[in-house]
């Protein structure tokens, strides 16, 4: 059997993983539909032209 204590350890790094995660990512997307994060057309096509 698995230790109970333990397990509640995991679940709690599980958990604060995820929320920071889902955090950061919501304020990514924020910050994406503010206008914040702009991609520079020039670097973005420059690869494919090869």
């Amino acid at each position: 059997m698995a230790d109970q204590a333990g397990l509640k350890w995991v679940g709690f790094i599980f958990a604060t993983i995820t929320l920071a995660v889902m955090i950061t990512t919501g304020m990514v997307v924020k910050g994406n539909a503010d206008g914040a994060y702009l991609l520079d057309p020039a670097a973005v096509s420059s690869g494919a032209s090869r």
